[in-house]
């Protein structure tokens, strides 16, 4: 009779909770079947979404690009496009076409990208360039005729390529062609191509671009848009110079192209500005409309064609952190913009940092202008959150159209800004498509894109708490606790502190904090001083003193949580990534409090950082002078003076292309250092990775990462086996 009731009692169990007995913990590994959203874009008619939908590739070395649809009404989704490095879809005016940027493959390798067509009444698509350098950034015009996109070839590669090109070779608007050099009488050709660099210029590589091509500068080229693969059509090169132009931007009559063009050879000393030029779509010479004292992001033109909207922040005062503002500028010569936001203190055109953006397809959030002209629907990012606003662009006043605890990642609205379509991700979930009609009646879910994983998976939403640090002043941060999780239980603690260092975490969704906190962590992730979205006080408060109290709100955040009696002061863990990296390595620089600390993307010293590093002008707005004129003030503020008082095992998480915080002015030092001192160290290296390692590094490369600092954590806190970390394992 037991036996009976027990079974009956099981399958009660089963038949009431059928959801609750499949759900698991998420692992590192649910990253390989993942789904990203990118660069979403809406029809013309409201009536469908064009988006780049990414998926890691079946090598699990990188990751696949393909153009999906959604339609506004029912949420039926369909793949538009069968490559799998499609991207930049773009709906012609009329709403028959979409443009879009292939990487076609040859000889089994991925070639240039050029631009595809795609007509929505049906077929397959069909390429319209076929240039050298490829084509990319393709924007449609106004009246729907042609179509601006940007290439680098140079005038010697065109002619190369002249007698194999499918339609006739692009002609340059009011210029002539370099004709090719003729050999001397008696010269052989060269047979070699040396790759020796000679480098003339202070910034000559870049986190992301490697080594930077300064003999391809970016130009625009226009090309008339094709209605079938039988049109025969030439590009044309609109601009032409040594000099790249971007941010471009279609007049409203279709007649003309504005521009953003930086005529300095060697501006890396200097504050940022922004020079826009003027130039007729039949071509002739760019002349340049005004100049700005701050660098601006996209324009977005008004509707009556005579004013931009753009995201820029101020450059003077010089400082760590300023705030972007929402500014409009009349397009007319000398003009200069005005800021419709310097009274609202928060961060517009900005947003939360967590490690699951899509890894690829870009995307974005420019300015919306209303159809009447008089507001602007921005996003901005304020207190962990990312959310849209209207601002009246008489009395600069804001109202809210969307709110709660989330983060848009982009938007994009219909051409009479009536609706809207939102990219938006929460701590549970990746990102996801939402309509937007009109402010308060809600968002409407378009796509589902990771529910079938994500029903499965036992994720927790973390808790959000306030507390006061040593001066009085408020810091937020958030628990990510373990989902099973017991307040009369002691768990370990690993302390995660973001980068930037003028950045925020916030409501958006991160994988470590989920998945650490599903391997029985409490992960504690704090907004120290020196964060966005708190206002331009708080975020600049720690200029020429970073790293400095922004530690003492983070060792704050550690008090609080132990005061609640459910982290085992005995097994704290500190980790973070590129300002997140320094500050760890000044943690346990000045306590011995930790048990174990990873360090990722670091910085060791600020001296040789300066010499290194692909940009140049933190010197001016986090230290006062060079490394040689002022070198206590470097050697105070740097981790590595202080190697003496290190205690705590550490594991250096680097990538090996990192010219952001290249290894040898951090990790390589500090491992180094504290391998003379006896103290347990591992460097963990990633071949071909950047400073993006942990957001878009190549998937295998992505878990590892997880599993490596995981496990240090496992070993050093909860005592398990790692032979792998040591120099003669047992």
């Amino acid at each position: 009779m037991r036996y009976v009731l027990w079974v009956f009692l099981l399958t009660t169990v089963f038949v009431i909770t059928p959801g609750l007995a499949q759900k698991r913990n998420i692992t590192e590994r649910d990253l390989f079947n993942f789904n990203w959203i990118a660069d979403p874009q809406v029809a013309p008619d409201g009536s469908r979404v064009a988006f780049v939908k990414v998926t890691v590739n079946d090598k699990r070395d990188g990751y696949n690009t393909a153009i999906w649809l959604v339609s506004t009404d029912k949420g039926e989704t369909k793949q538009l496009t069968s490559g799998t490095r499609d991207s930049s879809p773009r709906w012609s005016p009329d709403g028959k076409y979409l443009v879009f940027v292939r990487v076609p493959e040859k000889d089994g390798r991925p070639d240039q990208p050029q631009l595809f067509m795609l007509s929505m009444d049906g077929g397959e698509a069909w390429q319209f360039t076929s240039l050298p350098r490829g084509a990319g950034g393709p924007q449609w015009s106004p009246d729907g005729k042609t179509i601006a996109f940007a290439n680098g070839a140079t005038a010697e590669e065109l002619a190369k390529q002249k007698e194999t090109l499918p339609v006739p070779p692009p002609a340059q608007a009011g210029t002539s062609p370099t004709p090719t050099p003729t050999p001397s009488p008696g010269s052989r050709p060269e047979q070699h191509e040396s790759d020796v660099r000679v480098i003339a210029r202070a910034v000559y590589r870049s986190n992301d671009a490697g080594y930077l091509d300064f003999k391809h500068p970016s130009h625009i080229w226009l090309i008339t848009a094709p209605r079938t693969g039988e049109d025969k059509v030439t590009p044309k090169q609109l601009t032409s110079g040594r000099y790249s132009d971007g941010n471009v931007t279609w007049a409203k009559d279709s007649s003309r192209i504005y521009f953003v063009s930086d005529h300095r050879d060697e501006p890396y000393y200097e504050l940022g500005k922004t020079d826009i030029y003027s130039i007729p779509v039949s071509g002739g010479q760019p002349a340049k409309l005004t100049s700005i004292d701050m660098g601006t992001g996209a324009f977005s033109v008004s509707p009556n064609g005579k004013q931009v909207a753009f995201y820029a922040s101020t450059n003077k005062p010089v400082q760590s952190y300023t705030e972007p503002d929402l500014w409009v500028m009349d397009l007319a010569p000398n003009a200069q913009p005005r800021n419709l936001t310097k009274d609202f203190d928060f961060d517009l055109g900005s947003g939360v940092g967590g490690d699951n953006t899509a890894p690829r397809g870009g995307g974005g959030a420019t300015p919306v202008w209303t159809p009447n002209g008089k507001t602007i629907i921005a996003v901005y990012a304020k207190q962990g959150q990312a959310n849209l606003g209207a601002f009246d662009i008489a009395t600069r006043a804001e109202t809210d159209w969307t709110t709660g605890n989330q983060a848009i990642v982009s938007f994009r609205a219909t051409p009479d800004a009536s609706k809207f379509v939102a990219l938006i991700s929460t701590p549970t979930s990746i990102d996801d498509l939402f309509w937007l009609e009109r402010p308060g009646v809600g968002q409407k879910q378009l796509t589902h894109i990771n529910d079938e994983l994500f029903s499965k998976l036992n994720l927790t939403a973390p808790e959000e708490i306030w507390y006061p640090s040593f001066d009085g002043k408020k810091i937020e941060a958030w628990i990510q606790k373990p989902p099973d999780f017991d307040p009369k239980k002691k768990y370990p603690l690993i302390l995660n502190i973001h980068g930037g260092p003028h950045a925020a975490y916030g409501y958006i969704f991160d994988h470590e904090f989920q998945w650490m906190a599903a391997k029985g962590y409490v992960v504690l992730y704090p907004n120290p001083r020196g964060s966005t979205t708190y206002g331009q006080e708080f975020g600049n408060i720690i200029q020429y003193h970073y790293p400095g109290d922004d530690y003492k709100d983070l060792m704050a955040g550690v008090d609080e949580l132990i005061k609640r009696g459910y982290i085992d002061e005995k097994k704290l863990g500190v980790t973070g990534g590129s300002g997140g990296g320094l500050l760890t390595n000044w943690t346990i620089g000045q306590t011995t409090r930790f048990a174990a600390a990873v360090s990722q993307r670091d910085i060791a010293s600020w001296s040789d950082w300066w010499y290194t590093a692909d940009f140049t002008l933190f010197q001016p707005t986090w230290f006062k002078a060079p490394p040689f004129e002022d070198p206590e003030d470097y050697k105070a503020r740097s981790p590595i003076t202080y190697i003496n008082n290190v205690k705590t095992p550490l594991m250096l998480i680097l990538g090996e292309a990192d010219w952001r915080t290249p290894t040898y002015a951090g990790g390589e030092e500090m491992f180094r250092a504290l391998k003379y001192r006896k103290i347990p160290t591992v460097m963990v290296r990633f071949p071909n990775e950047t400073h993006e390692l942990s957001r878009s590094g190549q998937p295998w490369h992505r878990i590892e990462r997880l599993q490596h600092i995981v496990g240090w954590f496992d070993h050093w806190l909860k005592g398990v086996p790692k032979p792998e970390y040591e120099v003669a394992p047992q």
